[in-house]
């Protein structure tokens, strides 16, 4: 039974200790959206935010080098719109093959393969569900059939929930996956030539058998069938010696995992492979936060997702009428004691969790068998696929938004009648929480540089009846500043950052940042601080928010605002947020860990009359 819980608590991806957490303490860069938002993007409408620039039809094989974490040597970016973390992108030529139906192959293993691939391409992350959230989509399936030259059936919803979970645990787990694939390679040689399906398929395999605990002779079969129909029989035999070599020592619990020991950089590179993060990230929190410290955030960044819903008072649907529609969908919620529109919601996976903790208090260990027969089955529904499929996001009656990003609004504090500028606004969640909150007196301005996100942001509006508020301005905020002579009661600038406190719902993200980026994202910063200051009247409020964790994107950006800016000072934020997210220097931060929250910040910055 001790090895069964064990097992839970890897499947569940750090549910458990992540709940005692909770109960002890309670491209561009621009900003990372939420992985709910991106989970159930297609309901919301924010599918364009991820479209793939390139659609390359045929995929050229690339060598890939090891580095000495195990891991693919990250590419060279020449900008922020060229940033990689794979040097061997592309699909595998497939000329001879028939483009018909293969019923042999498990689909959302074939297509968690390919999209992996389309993610390493800088594709759509966890774009996984339509409205109605029924199979995959046209576009997916053609994806799908493009690449491996065959179809597969479309994807029932079981199918979705496991390339939910494929998808976003493989891309999490990349660095440690890899580091046990090489080491099981013949040599560094295979590794670094392997193909991009070979690998993803490998990372597939060693996901489930190694983080899910799935029936390894389903995965070994089910792996080997797609690399030899998707590529050939040669690659299906590969598949299958490797796969087997890791049953074999996952048995004996020999897997070869490097040990934390000696100095400070090894000591990093060991915690990067085991918590599958970049070593420059790990040695930032390991000098900022200390190891320990660094340990639970990364096991918080690797956990399942937390998600909240906000009621939408702007169709007169309350956080009451929400909750009644939750108890008759039969999804366990939890109310937000920070903010009076929001619930929070689990998925099958966490509500489970903590059902099962509660029996074992009890030590009604059949009923415990039984759970975790249906958790290793994944019989359980995700509770947010329950509230998509019931209507309630694409009838605008509530939104996917997390409580960091409420509390943020909370320090706008937005008041009837008041005119107010969200800069860098897209993809609009805090516009739409502030316009709801103007009860339709006053105007909130969104001003954003891409034109299509802002599309998305002024039809959203429209379905959440809040567009008689909503102003919609195409600019870049710094050319905007220069020319706008009219000042706003309020300003909040939620600027483009690193997103290091949302690693969690961006599972690839930790992936597209380099220790390059910080500097200058710092710099964007400031001059988009600059630009913002200009809007705000005398006596007005400037509010700066990012959603990350890192003080030189923070307290270091507002210090150095208000050594050019001596006409600001410091507001603090009790009185809006609970005195549990106030710093000593009377900003607001959410730290993950400790909050179970998004990682966020803001300052509310006051201008002299």
């Amino acid at each position: 039974m001790e090895g069964a819980l064990s097992r839970v608590c890897n499947l569940s991806s750090f549910s458990c200790s992540n709940l005692s957490l909770c109960e002890k303490s309670r491209s561009h860069f621009t900003k990372p959206p939420l992985m709910a938002d991106l989970l159930f993007i297609r309901a919301v409408n924010y599918a364009e935010r991820h479209k793939s620039s390139s659609r390359p039809s045929k995929f050229s094989k690339r060598p890939r080098e090891p580095n000495s974490g195990g891991s693919p040597r990250r590419k060279e970016a020449t900008g922020f719109s060229n940033i990689e973390y794979i040097d061997y992108l592309g699909p595998i030529d497939t000329p001879n093959k028939t483009h018909v139906l293969n019923s042999e192959v498990s689909p959302h293993r074939a297509v968690s393969a390919v999209r992996l691939m389309r993610i390493e391409q800088g594709g759509a992350f966890a774009d996984l569900l339509n409205e109605k959230g029924k199979g995959s989509g046209d576009n997916e399936m053609a994806y799908v059939e493009r690449t491996l030259g065959f179809r597969t059936r479309d994807l029932d919803d079981r199918d979705l929930r496991l390339v939910t979970d494929i998808v976003g645990g493989a891309i999490r787990w990349r660095r440690y996956l890899d580091h046990l694939i090489l080491s099981l390679c013949h040599d560094e040689s295979t590794f670094s030539h392997m193909e991009p399906l070979l690998m993803q398929i490998l990372r597939i395999g060693f996901y489930e058998i190694v983080k899910l605990d799935m029936p390894p002779y389903a995965v070994v079969d089910e792996n080997v069938k797609l690399a030899k129909v998707a590529l050939r029989p040669g690659a299906g035999n590969m598949v299958n010696g490797i796969l087997r070599k890791l049953v074999l020592l996952k048995e004996k619990n020999s897997l070869s995992l490097p040990k934390i020991e000696g100095d400070d950089r090894a000591q990093a590179r060991a915690l990067a492979t085991l918590y599958s993060h970049p070593v420059w990230m790990v040695r930032r929190w390991t000098k900022h936060l200390g190891q320990e410290e660094a340990v639970r955030l990364m096991m918080w960044n690797n956990s399942d997702p937390r998600f909240s819903l906000r009621a939408n008072k702007g169709k007169g649907f309350t956080r009451a009428d929400l909750v009644m529609r939750l108890e008759m969908l039969k999804v366990p919620y939890e109310l937000s004691s920070h903010l009076d529109d929001f619930v929070r919601i689990r998925t099958g996976m966490q509500a489970s969790v903590a059902y099962m903790q509660d029996l074992i208090q009890v030590k009604l260990w059949k009923q415990v068998e039984i759970l975790l027969t249906q958790l290793m089955v994944f019989a359980l529904r995700s509770n947010i696929e329950i509230v998509i499929q019931a209507g309630l996001l694409k009838e605008g009656l509530c939104s996917v938004q997390d409580e960091s990003a409420g509390l943020v609004v909370s320090i706008v504090d937005p008041q009837p009648g008041e005119t107010i500028i969200d800069c860098c606004a897209a993809p609009g969640g805090k516009t739409l929480f502030m316009a709801s909150r103007l009860c339709g007196r006053g105007m909130v301005s969104a001003i954003d540089i891409n034109k299509g996100r802002l599309r998305i942001l002024k039809e959203t509006a429209k379905l959440l009846q809040v567009d008689d508020v909503v102003n919609t301005v195409h600019a870049d905020l710094r050319t905007f500043a220069d020319k706008n002579l009219v000042k706003s009661d309020k300003v909040l600038l939620d600027a483009p950052c690193s997103g290091l406190g949302v690693l969690s719902k961006r599972a690839d993200l930790r992936w597209n940042r380099r220790l390059e980026d910080m500097e200058q994202l710092k710099n964007l910063q400031d001059e988009l601080l600059d630009a913002a200051s200009t809007l705000v009247k005398p006596g007005g409020i400037l509010v700066y928010s990012t959603c990350s964790i890192d003080s030189e994107e923070n307290e270091e950006r507002v210090a150095a605002f208000l050594l050019r800016h001596p006409e600001f000072c410091v507001g603090p934020v009790d009185g809006y947020v609970p005195h549990d997210f106030v710093t000593e220097h009377g900003f607001y931060f959410s730290y993950p860990v400790k909050h179970c929250l998004d990682g966020s910040f803001a300052a509310r910055l006051v201008r002299s009359l």
